[in-house]
């Protein structure tokens, strides 16, 4: 198998994200009209996020821009990152935003990925202030501290609009796409973490349990057409998260009771991507990133001696091999499969 090394890529991703973040047509929006008045433009509605095609992918995209300054602190593109998102990053931008979502009949905008990939972005600089790594850019550190505080109102916006949802969120949703419920909370727990949120991090962790605690013997009936999450490897991922180890091991033997064998054999199988200037069907490129994600991080949680380990991490590199090629392209898959290869490659 060929190693990949984020350090090769990472330039090219920062400019893949740099060439969309103020693109801001075509738009997909998500936007409840309540009077002529809301018939306004993307960047007026939403003058962080409005490029990227949609207001979730453009979350994504500026925490692959943070998480770059982060994580490679040599990274090229620095000193034109950092005053970009200072003019993104304002107070009254920041207000716009948060406004935006206390109009009427929008309780559920982007609800939950669009949340989720929020709590992450706030979780990355959270680190980045609390933890910076060895070498760490100076620049960057003090850029992430401003940004923080600045992003504080819509981080709480998007905390308090958790804690009242999960409570009557009576059952999850376990589709591979943008409802699904896993793959929110996992994003979402990083940033109870990194911030030490007692509060959300204890919903987090309740709501996963009454989800999923009970699951086994997972069918695996995946993938649908535009499948860009794996429902089943992302209910692992979501669960190594929540549980300890002496839990998540046997909870895993249960979910999975034969991967062993490399079954579901599905889940071993890159998927196959007829056309990558269909908006649905790219995103099957998003579920071999995703799951190379997933395997990577399920890696890590198996003992070395584990033969499923081996398993989950040649599949890993199968499943990156085949989709690390296609992040570029038809705009409708490049706008975001840059952050699916940041979270394969990085986490």
């Amino acid at each position: 198998m060929r190693h990949r090394d984020p350090a090769d890529f990472i330039d090219h991703f920062v400019e893949l994200v740099l060439g969309h973040l103020a693109r801001e047509y075509p738009n997909k929006l998500d936007h409840v009209i309540n009077d002529e008045s809301q018939l306004i433009s993307p960047r007026s509605l939403h003058p962080i996020f409005y490029g990227s095609f949609d207001w979730h992918s453009s979350v994504h995209g500026h925490w692959l821009l943070i998480r770059a300054l982060r994580t490679f602190p040599a990274l090229a593109q620095a000193p034109a990152i950092i005053p970009l998102l200072d003019e993104r990053f304002t107070p009254h931008n920041v207000n716009v935003e948060v406004q935006y979502l206390a109009q009427s009949r929008r309780e559920t905008f982007e609800r939950p990925y669009g949340w989720g990939w929020l709590l992450k972005l706030a979780a990355e600089l959270r680190q980045g202030v609390t933890s910076p790594l060895p070498g760490a850019n100076p620049q960057a550190t003090a850029a992430f501290d401003r940004w923080d505080r600045s992003l504080a109102p819509l981080t709480e916006a998007f905390v308090s609009r958790y804690l009242a949802w999960l409570p009557k969120a009576t059952y999850p949703i376990r589709v591979g796409t943008h409802h699904n419920t896993a793959f929110s909370l996992a994003l979402a727990l990083d940033f109870a973490k990194a911030a030490d949120h007692a509060s959300l991090a204890q919903a987090i962790e309740h709501k996963a349990r009454a989800w999923y605690m009970a699951d086994a013997n997972y069918p695996a009936w995946e993938p649908d057409g535009s499948d860009f999450l794996s429902p089943g490897l992302v209910e692992a991922e979501c669960m190594r998260r929540i549980l300890s180890d002496t839990e998540f091991l046997p909870w895993l033997n249960g979910f999975f009771p034969k991967l062993v064998d490399r079954q579901p054999a599905t889940l071993f199988t890159p998927a196959f991507v007829s056309d990558r200037t269909d908006g649905h069907i790219t995103h099957l490129d998003g579920l071999n990133l995703s799951r190379a994600w997933c395997w990577r991080s399920l890696a890590k949680a198996l003992p070395t001696t584990d033969a499923r380990r081996a398993h989950a991490l040649e599949s890993f590199q199968t499943h990156l091999d085949a989709a690390l090629p296609h992040v570029t392209g038809d705009y409708v898959g490049e706008h975001w499969l840059a952050t699916f290869a940041m979270l394969a490659m990085t986490e």
